[in-house]
């Protein structure tokens, strides 16, 4: 597992055959539809689709943002934002490399089974 990018390596862009300002109306389109808002100013209309789709229930409860199974906890994330917007979070870094570490092992030994 790789965390980080080396300094030497370049960041490919997203979406290279796109002109910059599509990308950006398309982006703040798509913001402006998430928040619930009507245009917000300079923003173009999302352009039509041009096939139809339908979602599993899996992938609609996900896009819900809400587990069914009560895990998501909306006070956590909001403190943590605003400890954020302060300058007040601190990154536990052994935490974290614990963490990662039994992350790994578990991925490891899952390989070893198979």
């Amino acid at each position: 597992m790789k965390i980080g990018m080396s300094p030497d390596t370049a960041a490919a862009p997203v979406a290279a055959d796109k002109p910059a300002a599509a990308a950006t109306a398309t982006t703040a389109a798509l913001t402006a539809a998430a928040a619930g808002t009507a245009n917000v100013a300079g923003a173009k209309k999302a352009p039509e689709a041009s096939a139809k789709i339908e979602l599993s229930s899996t992938a609609t409860a996900l896009l819900a943002g809400v587990p069914e199974d009560g895990s998501f906890d909306a006070q956590k994330v909001g403190r943590i934002t605003q400890a954020i917007t302060e300058g007040k979070f601190t990154v536990n870094a052994e935490a974290i490399a614990d963490k990662l570490i039994a992350n790994a092992q578990e991925v490891l030994s899952r390989a070893q089974r198979h």
